[in-house]
């Protein structure tokens, strides 16, 4: 990267301020050229400055971190990074993802202060990939769902698993939704901090036609029923007494990621054979590679989504340049895609 990347920092806390402006730069890729203390002086410092990315808090007097996104504009806008105390606002954190929002990261309270210097490493990460970042496109408000007709005849297919990061979010929301309840079970695994996927699963159940809950133990899978992983657990599918229940594991600890997608891929596989449709959605890295091979070795179906409208197009790409994909699509195809393979 050969110009620094060019930061606006948003927080009503002055410590707050502070500490992610200090943590960022840390980095000689970074630059922080303002701060804000609220959603209406964001948005003229991002008039002003023309920022590459925005750091933003959620709860803010004047306008909040939604109302910035939604007042930002459909083209040359900054990609926004949410810095959010997840146990107040997780509902509001899923509703900036929603809105376009690149990724979260989880800011302690300002009485934690070892801890809110403890996320300058990831803030930095997540910054610097979401200035790589294509733009991540709001998520369509409540209305008519879309009309996809399901398969015309049963397939052989009994489980579809679902992997996604960076723009993760949008994309399960997008595919989700427009999905009929008359599918086979559903997991998915995003990586999300567990503060949010509570709120994530709940928003997604109201919006779509399938009956959308965060994993708990022990639940069986049955048609319709789409199954999101906990933050910081494994979500893992087994075979129990005559069918397929869900598993929260702590187990590989030594993951980049927990939830792993590679974690409940492989277990989809040893649980359901070749019965098993992968989707390997947009995100950094490569998680998903080796779980999209064991899907495919026991003859199963990997679909991934396009660069096209990938935010970050990295965990699609390393299961597609391995010649694992059956097919690709960008994401508002999906549905079409997935079910035409079921």
């Amino acid at each position: 990267m050969s110009a620094p990347v060019r930061v606006l920092v948003v927080d009503d806390s002055a410590f707050a301020r502070k500490v992610v402006r200090t943590s960022l730069e840390r980095s000689p890729h970074i630059a922080v050229v303002g701060v804000a203390r609220d959603g209406l002086e964001a948005l003229e410092k991002i008039a002003e400055l023309h920022p590459d990315v925005v750091t933003l808090d959620l709860i803010m007097p004047n306008l909040d971190g939604p109302g910035v996104l939604r007042a930002l504009p459909g083209e040359g806008a900054p990609r926004v990074v949410v810095v959010s105390v997840s146990e107040i606002d997780s509902e509001l954190g899923i509703e900036a993802l929603q809105l376009g929002a690149i990724d979260l990261v989880h800011k302690p309270t300002s009485h934690a202060t070892d801890r809110l210097y403890d996320m300058g490493d990831e803030l930095v990460r997540v910054v610097l990939a979401a200035a790589r970042a294509r733009p991540a496109a709001p998520f369509p408000q409540p209305g008519p769902r879309p009309q996809v007709a399901p398969a015309s005849a049963p397939g052989r297919v009994r489980l579809v698993a679902i992997g996604g990061s960076t723009g993760g979010p949008q994309a399960v929301s997008r595919l989700l939704c427009a999905l009929p309840a008359s599918l086979p079970p559903i997991a998915v695994v995003l990586h999300l901090p567990g503060e949010y996927t509570g709120s994530f699963a709940r928003r997604l159940d109201e919006r779509s036609s399938l009956d959308v809950i965060e994993a708990e133990d022990g639940v069986p899978l049955r048609t319709g029923l789409a199954v999101i992983a906990r933050g910081g657990h494994h979500l893992r599918i087994v075979q129990g007494e005559g069918q397929a229940v869900v598993r929260l594991d702590l187990d590989p600890a030594t993951t980049p990621h927990r939830p792993s997608v590679d974690v409940l891929f492989e277990s989809a596989a040893e649980a359901f054979g070749g019965d098993v449709l992968g989707v390997v959605l947009t995100g950094m890295g490569e998680d998903g590679l080796r779980g999209a091979r064991r899907i495919r070795g026991a003859g199963g179906i990997v679909l991934t989504e396009s660069e096209a409208s990938s935010v970050v197009y990295g965990m699609p790409r390393a299961v597609r340049e391995a010649g694992l994909a059956d097919a690709e699509a960008p994401i508002d195809q999906m549905a079409e895609l997935l079910l035409s393979r079921l």
